[in-house]
């Protein structure tokens, strides 16, 4: 275990700072005043953020840190937060480490005691959500699918009887053949809303079933940063069937448990007194 008191301590501290989706105006007072005093900007992409910088007219200087550097530059920053130095990490846009590079800075903080501080701000799933109509609790985020369609039809089968609305980011260009699947594996009447360009001047939400989400795509090329969002399933998933008495105690006896704690444990998930599942097991009858 460990405790972490986020601004009692002494020594660098990494600091997570969301940029904006879209509109620069969602860049909050905190997040500006962040950037201006730490001594060094991890960025995704350094020219991407150097615009931001500029329009709010701050100094600070950046290192790149994204997925094709992350592995020789995070013991850099490890480094210089030890010396003391505050870090701020920001991605390309909203929230670091959701579905954005971040994580195994964070990872390597706390493995070394060094206190990670996370600022709320813009981040496009939620905030698209709840203007969506569809049920905004329980959610459940996955962020982008697999583009190849034969491992995103993997993926959504496993999300088939997911109850909770789900959050999915998409490119435009992908979006199409993505719900043309979503309608092959969730069926076609599920309700779901594409949101885009989210925060900026063409916002629009798209509303309607999978299968009518589909007909539109397949007419008309939509633009820019996609989120889409599907109901959850009123369907619960079918019980599989996990075999007879003896099977399932002789599946658990190859994982090496012993024999009373497998019947045991046959007994507390089947719902029977010990004593019967003891009598399969030994031929009692």
């Amino acid at each position: 275990m460990k405790k972490q008191r986020s601004f009692k301590e002494q020594k660098g501290t990494l600091y997570l700072v969301p940029t904006p989706i879209g509109n620069l105006e969602d860049m909050t007072f905190r997040s500006v005043k962040t950037l201006r005093e730490v001594q060094l900007i991890a960025s995704e992409d350094t020219r991407n953020t150097q615009k931001l910088l500029n329009h709010f007219e701050i100094t600070v200087p950046q290192k790149s840190l994204h997925e094709h550097n992350y592995k020789e530059r995070i013991p850099q920053l490890i480094t210089l937060l030890k010396d003391g130095k505050n870090i701020a990490q920001v991605s390309d846009a909203g929230m670091p480490s959701i579905s954005d590079p971040g994580h195994e800075l964070v990872v390597a903080c706390i493995e070394e005691d060094i206190p990670v501080v996370s600022l709320p701000g813009a981040t496009a799933g939620l905030t698209a959500l709840i203007a969506s109509g569809l049920v905004p609790q329980p959610n459940y985020f996955y962020g982008f699918l697999a583009r190849k369609k034969k491992e995103q039809i993997q993926e959504l089968t496993e999300l088939m009887y997911q109850s909770a609305t789900m959050i999915f980011y998409e490119s435009p260009y992908r979006l199409g053949a993505t719900i043309r699947n979503m309608v092959e594996v969730f069926g076609p009447n599920r309700q779901a809303v594409i949101c885009r360009e989210l925060t900026k001047i063409h916002e629009e939400y798209l509303r309607g079933t999978l299968q009518e989400l589909a007909e539109y795509l397949a007419e008309t090329s939509v633009k820019g940063e996609c989120c889409l969002m599907v109901e959850g399933s009123a369907e619960s998933a079918p019980e599989e069937d996990e075999g007879t008495l003896m099977e399932q105690i002789e599946a658990l006896l190859t994982t090496g448990i012993k024999p009373n704690d497998a019947i045991k444990e046959v007994a507390k998930k089947n719902g029977l007194k010990k004593q019967i599942v003891y009598n399969e097991f030994h031929g009692i009858h």
